[in-house]
């Protein structure tokens, strides 16, 4: 499978042309070993080693709708894996700053190294499931977690601005939370498969 068949897949799906663009941009084929190269383009999720893979394209194209990215926003990424995601999050959302969080020092260090010419983007080493509160301003836009947890993580959920969007696997669903100053607004997608959101 050519890059050009997965993207006219993404199009037939109706993803959004902003999303589109970001998979036409973005090499797949850099995020990933030489030994899987030739899966590159195949609408399914690869192993990145460690026990962790970068996710099926659909998925991530899923995910990135829901999240509903604007200009100009503070992002993070819980699990940052190969470095994949946020490289489309930066080709969406321009002029942002990105953050993303990886558990895994040998797959922060890649990721960091791919991702280095972009200087918006910051890879740090740590437990996702916490978040970043140590990050200045108040808290995040939109907050993506690429690992399943086994309920909503509160702890991202509080990092949110009021309005952000928090979008996270859980269980076998796809959650997406909204935040307001009362009560929040969740909404449920299910039929999904992810690897772990590991605490320590």
């Amino acid at each position: 499978m050519k890059k050009k068949d997965l993207i006219q897949q993404l199009k037939s799906q109706k993803f959004s042309k902003k999303i589109i663009e970001a998979f036409e941009k973005v090499d797949r084929s850099e995020f990933i070993s030489k030994k899987h190269k030739k899966y590159s383009y195949h609408d399914i999720a690869i192993s990145i080693g460690k026990g962790q893979t970068i996710s099926q394209p659909y998925t991530i194209a899923f995910m990135l709708t829901l999240l509903k990215l604007k200009n100009s926003q503070k992002i993070l990424e819980v699990g940052t894996g190969s470095g994949y995601v946020l490289a489309l999050i930066n080709e969406i959302s321009k002029n942002s700053e990105i953050y993303g969080i990886e558990r895994i020092k040998e797959l922060m260090e890649r990721s960091k190294k791919i991702l280095e010419d972009k200087k918006n983007i910051k890879v740090i080493q740590g437990d996702g499931s916490k978040g970043l509160p140590k990050v200045k301003g108040k808290g995040f836009d939109r907050i993506l977690v690429s690992a399943s947890a086994q309920e909503i993580p509160q702890k991202l959920v509080k990092q949110l601005k009021i309005r952000g969007i928090l979008v996270a696997p859980v269980r076998n669903s796809i959650i997406v939370v909204k935040k307001y100053s009362k009560k929040n607004e969740i909404r449920e997608y299910p039929g999904f498969r992810f690897v772990p959101l590991i605490e320590s």
